[in-house]
């Protein structure tokens, strides 16, 4: 697929918070950093090896870190939305038609009153929301894990901006993962991962519980367990979670991930003949995993599972998934994304996403849908994309460490301000920081920024975060030794760095005053370059060849994938 290059412009603007912020006022690049443009671009050889012809698309439909995928049709309308954890706004919400180009319109928990963050890392947090609709109103429900638990919130129309509800918490509704069933009698069912009954039998041992939900007064009914374990008890099957119950001729399939979300990852169905079970496996589960396949294969994709499915207007059935795509054996940086491929059915009814030894496939014909465009803000191929700041909000794929509770930065003559905040990228908060994700194992992003820190505590620059302590800032800072202001590399490492940055290399600025400078990181799989200029366009070398995998989730651990970002702090109020 060729590299398409666009500007980027708000579509569809979110609502971050509306409260009381700083008032400073100063003179471009004194006191807050100035940033008149943000360049990301990706270029991945998978996508110039594997090019889609009219009739196909090409996998993940969501590169990036868009994990834990749930979709559901309405009308002609497609909606999906993902997992967030400790990120903000909460929950990225898609719009499709066609099932391929998806075009994120907002997000379900766009406002601070919505999610609550505060002390969480940032693999806590949001898990694995499901979207249903009934009756007039589109239901997500997900758990904020070590927060206060499991909840659900309502709109009549999800592509308006902050149309989602306040959340209705589900004290009774333990574990996670919880998702909605509507029957055709009436009767709403909850169904959630959680421990199994009595005291686990192995490590990992969960079980899935369903309880009716009545939504007038917002209560639920007695539990139950439905699957202990998983498929088969006796082989100690781990995490069985993301449960989906759905009706289709006359039978209720529940479909499951099961193994963890890790190499062994698989997605599994049962079947009976009453919500409430009992319920039966497929024998010939699972109906897709990775797990078997050589990880030396060209382009892998691993960890597959978490699946949901839709069927279309015309028919047919889809499933979306998560998967991984590592650059080398369990190393990638890109986060968990979403794939989709078709649903066939067995003679006895029983869905089928892969079997045997079918390695998921980046080229797919399409569904038999009217195509739409692709979207103005690509999810995914090769591209390259450039932010003016020239609208009144931030776009919509902009994210934050964490809720933010006060207004600490703004747009301004096309230019986004951020003020230098005494939160620092390590301190578990809400720092100076507004990110998007990185979408491709080799990438770039790029800034241009007016900056004139005034203490030895002031830094300001471009960020590849994975999580707290995992990451590397590129920056202007002021020289204890000199006084005079350099350009600086650091990196935090977990245990290797023990919180304190390491400074990598530093050297003094050569450029007047007030006037931009630039800065780039270029990831290359596991390996990560550093440059700045003050010409624009005449990038310079600052540090080759960083350690790539501080930002990968085997190293870092958790379940996110990383940012770029721009960032500034102080230590001074």
């Amino acid at each position: 697929m060729s590299i398409v290059t666009k500007t980027l412009f708000l579509l569809f603007p979110i609502v971050l918070f509306a409260c009381s912020g700083s008032n400073q006022e100063s003179e471009p690049g004194h006191g807050s950093p100035v940033f008149h443009w943000f360049e990301y671009e990706g270029n991945d050889t998978v996508f110039n090896t594997h090019q889609p012809e009219d009739h196909q698309f090409i996998n993940p439909i969501i590169a990036g870190f868009y994990p834990d995928p749930s979709v559901i049709r309405h009308g002609e309308d497609y909606y999906m939305v993902h997992s967030s954890f400790a990120v903000y706004p909460g929950i990225p919400l898609f719009h499709s038609r066609d099932l391929v180009n998806w075009t994120q319109i907002g997000h379900v928990l766009d406002r601070p009153s919505q999610l609550e963050l505060e002390g969480l890392e940032m693999s806590h947090g949001i898990f694995a929301p499901t979207i249903n609709y009934h009756d007039g109103l589109f239901y997500v429900l997900s758990t904020n894990v070590y927060g206060r638990g499991n909840f659900l919130v309502t709109s009549p129309d999800p592509s308006v901006p902050g149309s989602w509800s306040e959340p209705v918490w589900l004290d009774d509704v333990q574990g996670i993962d919880p998702s909605i069933f509507f029957d055709d009698d009436g009767t709403i069912y909850i169904i959630n991962n959680g421990p199994p009954e009595g005291e686990p039998l192995y490590e990992g041992h969960r079980a899935l519980w369903i309880q009716e939900y009545d939504p007038v007064t917002q209560t639920t009914g007695p539990d139950q367990v439905i699957v202990d374990g998983g498929v088969d008890i006796t082989q100690e099957p781990i995490w069985i979670e993301a449960p989906h119950l759905k009706k289709i001729d006359g039978r209720y399939l529940l479909i499951a991930a099961e193994g963890g979300t890790g190499p062994d990852h698989s997605q599994v169905v049962f079947e009976a003949e009453h919500p409430l079970g009992p319920y039966v496996p497929y024998e010939n589960n699972p109906i897709l995993t990775q797990r078997h396949l050589n990880p030396d294969r060209p382009f892998p994709v691993a960890n597959t599972g978490h699946a949901d499915m839709v069927q279309t207007q015309n028919g047919e059935w889809w499933s979306v998934f998560l998967g991984v795509r590592p650059y080398k054996e369990g190393y990638f940086n890109t986060g968990r994304e979403t794939f989709m491929l078709p649903v066939h059915w067995t003679e006895d009814g029983w869905p089928v996403i892969l079997e045997g030894d079918e390695a998921v496939p980046y080229v797919v014909d399409r569904p038999d849908l009217p195509q739409q465009d692709p979207p103005a803000i690509p999810t995914t191929g090769n591209f390259t994309l450039k932010d003016t700041f020239e609208e009144e909000e931030l776009a919509v794929y902009w994210s934050f460490i964490r809720t933010p509770r006060e207004q600490w930065y703004r747009l301004e003559d096309g230019n986004l301000i951020i003020e230098p905040r005494p939160v620092r990228l390590g301190d578990g908060g809400n720092p100076s920081f507004i990110g998007r994700r990185q979408q491709h194992a080799t990438s770039s992003a790029s800034v241009a920024v007016t900056y004139t820190p005034a203490s030895t505590s002031d830094k300001a620059g471009l960020v590849a975060f994975q999580r707290d302590n995992f990451y590397y800032f590129l920056g202007l800072v002021l020289d204890e030794t000199s006084g005079r202001v350099h350009i600086q590399l650091e990196m935090e490492a977990g245990e290797l760095t023990n919180g304190v940055p390491e400074v990598l290399t530093s050297k003094p600025l050569e450029a007047a005053p007030d006037t931009p400078v630039f800065f780039k990181i270029q990831a290359r799989e596991d390996q990560y370059d550093f440059y700045y200029s003050v010409n624009e366009g005449e990038w310079i070398l600052l540090y080759e060849n960083a350690d790539g995998t501080v930002l990968s989730t085997e190293r870092a651990g958790g379940f996110i994938g990383s940012f770029f970002g721009m960032y500034a702090s102080t230590a001074d109020k």
